[in-house]
């Protein structure tokens, strides 16, 4: 069965669609079976895959809401092994609509997208739910139906503002909803080593998150930020750039910590762990 990592952090402009779409392209193209869930209404992943939304059917939405099954939703994309279960505006309701069920539901309108996913999780070896920048619902449906949690964190100021609140979220989650969800990592995005900021921010997440920091860093890179507008992932895009080498370096990084094995038909994989 396929694991499920949601990509949080409730502030916005961290990289959270970089970072679901970077690492979820890498792995695809080291033979892996992916599938990118974006539950943000604004459908910043769903677009950075090349997907249309003004020519989509049906959405994450249609899903969520019992319209129709997740296998009707999702699409392929245009890398190998990576699928799409894309966003329209659609989805901006849904958090009001779910809100609106009563106490006694209450559970339930959490775990919609738990509940979706159970029918594909066997076709995937890897999902990763790009998750909208709140703690409302459609974020706590994220981390009901993950196994683990990535957390971007921008090396700028104010960086660690929200993070207590994130990380009491994830705690009670654990607790009510998901006690398998762990915490797989904290990312330091947008890092300007020119900075003495950026310098003592990436120390700090260091000192907050301990080992689960990631090693890795991802530098603020202008091709990251071109990317999506030519609905590429950065593995296409510009795969050796300062960006691209970042992101390859943490999906390595990611499957060396989640247990996932080695895909024996591809000798480009990293190996996994043993």
């Amino acid at each position: 069965m396929g694991r499920t990592i949601a990509v949080v952090n409730q502030k916005g402009g961290v990289g959270k669609t970089t970072t679901v779409l970077s690492l979820a392209a890498f792995i695809a193209e080291w033979g892996y079976r992916v599938l990118v869930v974006d539950l943000d209404s604004q459908g910043n992943a769903t677009s950075g895959l090349g997907v249309n939304r003004r020519q989509l059917k049906r959405c994450i939405y249609d899903a969520l809401v019992g319209a129709c099954p997740l296998t009707e939703v999702i699409v392929s994309t245009s890398d190998s092994g990576l699928d799409l279960a894309p966003s329209t505006l659609d989805l901006a309701g849904l958090e009001i609509e779910l809100a609106r069920l009563s106490d006694v539901s209450t559970g339930f309108r959490e775990t919609r997208l738990r509940e979706a996913l159970v029918p594909v999780k066997d076709q995937y070896d890897c999902l990763f739910v790009d998750s909208p920048p709140s703690l409302g619902l459609l974020t706590l449906n994220a981390l009901a139906a993950a196994e683990g949690v990535i957390i971007p964190v921008q090396s700028e100021y104010y960086a660690l503002e929200g993070l207590s609140q994130l990380l009491n979220t994830i705690t009670l989650v654990q607790r009510r909803l998901n006690p398998r969800l762990r915490i797989e990592g904290a990312i330091i995005t947008l890092y300007d080593a020119r900075t003495n900021l950026s310098r003592q921010v990436a120390e700090e997440v260091r000192q907050f998150f301990g080992p689960k920091a990631f090693n890795t860093i991802v530098p603020r890179n202008v091709r990251l930020g071109e990317a999506p507008s030519y609905g590429e992932p950065i593995n296409r895009y510009a795969a050796n750039s300062a960006g691209g080498r970042a992101y390859r370096a943490l999906a390595e990084e990611l499957l060396a910590r989640i247990d996932l094995p080695p895909r024996k038909e591809d000798s480009s994989c990293p190996s996994g762990p043993a």
